[in-house]
């Protein structure tokens, strides 16, 4: 048995990395083309990228599978001891505390936070994390009422481009961007596992709907919480070299103790709530434990290989590759090369996968995984055109953020709930470490170049990305509603034809 069992877990883990590198592949196709005719780079950046090419594929197959095997049983199981006690100050008060655990453990908000000049890194994430934390209460308050997400967002997005209005311009950007950096791969599995867990409170048709839009909310609290810190400064940028094949491997070997040390500590308050439940409420056989604690550590190892893989390799040539394309005739090309690039990185995600896989699970099959990708992968192309628009014009930001939010709400009272949640869950969801380090990066090379402020123009890319699948994706719900009515009113029936139900 335990033989079998090896096996079977091998396979997983080949199939896993099998199918991140069908996603990550198209990417790096792409920028090799570029590197080796367009935008020449030197050698020990592309030598540094194809080895991070092979950290980012393991990374992301090892981090499915074990986000699969425990984020997302563990926050199924605490959601569902939580519902069991039927008291409500418990549930917000331990949702406070799991959304400020699973926050500091996100590494995107530690990626942007090193970006950002003159941001104290625990000041960041403390309130980032108190941010997340209130907002996932409010999202279990939402849950066990059943008060529509739409009225919610409304409100507090309102109370966000208010205070908007006051933020001096150079900070607008970095502030809407924390909110999509802070649910990435590690937030994501835990928080949806969580809405479906507590979401059992509740037998009515809506239940289902209100398990999904806790990442949205959730996206809020960092963007409030940004407008309070302080930062100042000018952004520098260095551009990264490797005098040798083993500076390269020292530069991978310097990081990935570092990675291992905050991933460590990142997980552990989440491992510590998590056995505090089994010891008091969940009473798991030794069994199901074991899976856990193993997929625990897949996920650790797929993290820190992703981290290390998109830090040391992806970041250091986007850079340069935005600048090298700036510079000159091929300028032109930027946005649609950003274009191509937004439509192959969200395969890339490691969340997306994740959310996919939610979805058909609780929509029992109905809507379909391939369907969200698609929508996704447009989305995103329009959000990296945007964004690089942005850079070459010098465009604010707030041009596309209020009419395009303005759109997404209105959409939501044409579109099922479902969707509405969905929308803007994967809004979340897409605004990942691929997007935080490689395409921030490659639009900071570009702005650098065309003259532009770095901190205005480059940065909103993530604040792009987390918006325009709040409308695609809505707008595949209404698709799909009125083709649902149509059929329906279609259908007719013989008086002497046999109709299964069943």
């Amino acid at each position: 048995k335990k033989n079998a069992a090896l096996a079977a877990n091998r396979v997983k883990i080949i199939e896993k990395i099998r199918e991140a590198a069908i996603s990550v592949l198209p990417i790096v196709v792409i920028v090799l083309l570029l590197c080796l005719t367009i935008a020449p780079v030197g050698t020990d950046l592309l030598l540094c990228f194809l080895i991070g090419t092979i950290f980012v594929i393991a990374g992301i197959g090892f981090f499915s599978l074990g986000a699969e095997a425990s984020m997302t049983p563990i926050g199924n199981r605490i959601g569902t001891a939580l519902t069991k006690t039927r008291n409500l100050p418990l549930i917000l008060i331990v949702s406070f505390m799991l959304g400020f655990a699973v926050t500091i453990a996100e590494p995107d908000l530690q990626v942007l936070a090193e970006t950002v000049p003159h941001i104290n890194n625990t000041v960041l994430l403390v309130t980032v994390g108190i941010g997340v934390g209130f907002f996932l209460s409010v999202c279990m308050l939402r849950i066990v009422t059943g008060v529509k997400l739409r009225w919610l967002l409304i409100a507090f997005y309102g109370i966000v481009f208010i205070l908007a209005a006051f933020a001096a311009p150079d900070f607008l950007s970095v502030a809407f961007d924390s909110g999509g950096v802070t649910t990435g791969p590690m937030t994501v599995p835990f928080i949806l596992a969580l809405g479906v867990g507590v979401s059992y409170i509740r037998s009515d048709a809506r239940a289902e709907a209100d398990s999904f839009g806790l990442v949205a909310l959730c996206s809020i609290g960092p963007i409030l919480s940004f407008f309070y810190t302080e930062s100042s400064g000018t952004l520098e940028t260095a551009t990264a070299s490797f005098a040798n094949t083993s500076a390269i491997g020292a530069a991978y070997l310097h990081d990935l103790p570092k990675y291992m040390g905050e991933m460590a500590i990142a997980l552990l308050p989440i491992v510590v709530i998590f056995f505090a439940f089994q010891f008091l409420t969940l009473h798991m056989s030794h069994r199901n434990l074991a899976k856990i604690v193993i997929g625990i550590l897949y996920t650790y190892v797929g993290l820190v290989l992703f981290l290390t893989g998109v830090n040391v390799g992806f970041s250091a040539l986007g850079e340069v590759l935005g600048a090298e394309l700036a510079d000159g005739w091929t300028r032109w090309l930027l946005i649609p090369l950003s274009m191509l690039l937004g439509w192959f990185i969200i395969s890339a995600e490691p969340a997306v996968a994740v959310l996919e896989s939610q979805i058909e699970e609780v929509s029992a099959g109905t809507i379909p995984g391939s369907a969200i990708k698609q929508s996704l992968s447009i989305a995103i192309a329009l959000a990296m055109g945007f964004s690089m628009l942005r850079v070459l014009t010098g465009i604010s930001i707030m041009w596309f953020l209020i009419p395009g939010y303005i759109i997404a709400l209105g959409l939501s009272f044409f579109v099922p709930d479902l969707y509405t949640a969905i929308a803007f869950d994967s809004g979340g969801v897409a605004s990942g470490p691929m997007t935080a380090t490689f395409m921030l990066q490659f639009m900071i090379g570009a702005s650098t170049v065309v003259g532009g402020n770095p901190l205005i123009d480059a940065f909103g890319v993530v604040a792009m990305v987390a918006m325009m699948p709040l409308i695609s994706i809505q707008m595949v719900g209404f698709i799909y509603r009125r083709r649902t009515t149509t059929e329906l009113t279609r259908e007719h029936y013989g008086d002497d034809e046999i109709i299964e139900l069943w």
